[in-house]
C-alpha cells in the first residue's frame, strides 16, 4: 500500500471526527494525526484500545527478559543499625572531600584572573551538578522482566465497542495487506479515561537463594584456549618494550610553570 494513499485515507477520516493509528505488530503507533504520540506504545496513549484488543485476543502479551540490565541497589539493611565505617573508609571519604574542596577552590580562584563572577558561579554549579548526578548513577548489574506484545496474524480485521460508563467507544481494526501493519479507527467522542494506561516497564527479578545457585550452577565457564600463543613469526621482539627510551621534554616541562608565574595581561 503506497503512502498517498494512507494520507488519503487519514484526511477523509480527520474530515470525519475519527481519531486513526496505524501501529505495527506490537504495537507501537507509526503514524498518528498528532505527531507527539508516533513512536509511543498503543497502550501508553490509549489504555481502553489496548485492554479491549488483548481481550479480544488480537494481541498477546509475552515477557521478556533482561540479563544484561543495570538497576539501582536497594537501601535496605537488614538491622536497623548503621553499619560500621572502618578506618580506610573514613580516610577516603576525606580525602575525596579535600580534593573536591581544591577543585572548588582552583575554579573560584584562578590563576588566569579572567574569569567573571557570572562564570565561575556557572563552574561551581555545573561541577556540583555532575558530582550530584554521579551519586544518583550508581547502578548494579541484574536481570529484568517486561512485557512485549505481538499481534495475532489469524485476526486481520474485528470491531467492537467499549463499555466506558456513560457512553461507547467504537473501533475497527484492519490489517494493511501485505505487510505487518495494522490500521485502527476509533471514536474519540467517547472519554475511555477510566481504563489504566498500559506500559511496558522494566521490573527487577527478585530471585530467592535456591534459584540464584541454580543459575551460577547452569551459566557456562568460558574455555581456555588449547595453546599459549606467546609468539608469531611476523612479529618483532625488538620493537616491544621501547616505551623505556621516551624521555620527558625539558621545555614543555617549563611551559606550566612559565604561565603561572607570568601576569594575566602578557597572556592575553
Amino acid at each position: 500500500m503506497r503512502l498517498e494513499f494512507l494520507q488519503r485515507t487519514f484526511w477523509a477520516a480527520t474530515r470525519q471526527s475519527l481519531d486513526c493509528f496505524v501501529i505495527d505488530n506490537n504495537g507501537f503507533i507509526l503514524i498518528s494525526e498528532r505527531s507527539q504520540e508516533m513512536g509511543r506504545f498503543l497502550g501508553e496513549v490509549d489504555g481502553a484500545l489496548m485492554t479491549q484488543l488483548l481481550s479480544m485476543g488480537v494481541f498477546s502479551q509475552v515477557t521478556m527478559y533482561d540479563y544484561q540490565a543495570m538497576c539501582k541497589p536497594s537501601n535496605h539493611h537488614h538491622s536497623a543499625a548503621r553499619p560500621l565505617v572502618s578506618p580506610i573508609s573514613a580516610l577516603l571519604t576525606a580525602t575525596r572531600w579535600l580534593v573536591n574542596e581544591l577543585l572548588l577552590l582552583l575554579l573560584e580562584w584562578s590563576a588566569w584572573g579572567s574569569w567573571r563572577a557570572d562564570s565561575k558561579a556557572e563552574a561551581k554549579a555545573v561541577f556540583h551538578q555532575s558530582h550530584k548526578h554521579k551519586k544518583q548513577d550508581m547502578l548494579q548489574p541484574c536481570d529484568t522482566q517486561y512485557p512485549v506484545f505481538v499481534h495475532q496474524t489469524a485476526i486481520q480485521e474485528t470491531n467492537g465497542a467499549i463499555e466506558c460508563g456513560a457512553c461507547q467507544k467504537i473501533f475497527v481494526m484492519q490489517q494493511i495487506p501485505s505487510s505487518n501493519l495494522l490500521l485502527l479507527v476509533t471514536d474519540p467522542t467517547c472519554d475511555c479515561s477510566i481504563f489504566p494506561l498500559i506500559l511496558q516497564e522494566a521490573t527487577e527479578v527478585k530471585y530467592n537463594a535456591s534459584v540464584k545457585c541454580d543459575r551460577m550452577r547452569s551459566q557456562k565457564l568460558r574455555r581456555r584456549p588449547d595453546s599459549c600463543h606467546a609468539f608469531h613469526p611476523e612479529e618483532n621482539a625488538q620493537d616491544c618494550g621501547g616505551t623505556s627510551d621516551l624521555s620527558a621534554s625539558l621545555p614543555m616541562l617549563l611551559l606550566p610553570l612559565c604561565a603561572w608565574v607570568l601576569p594575566p595581561q602578557l597572556l592575553r
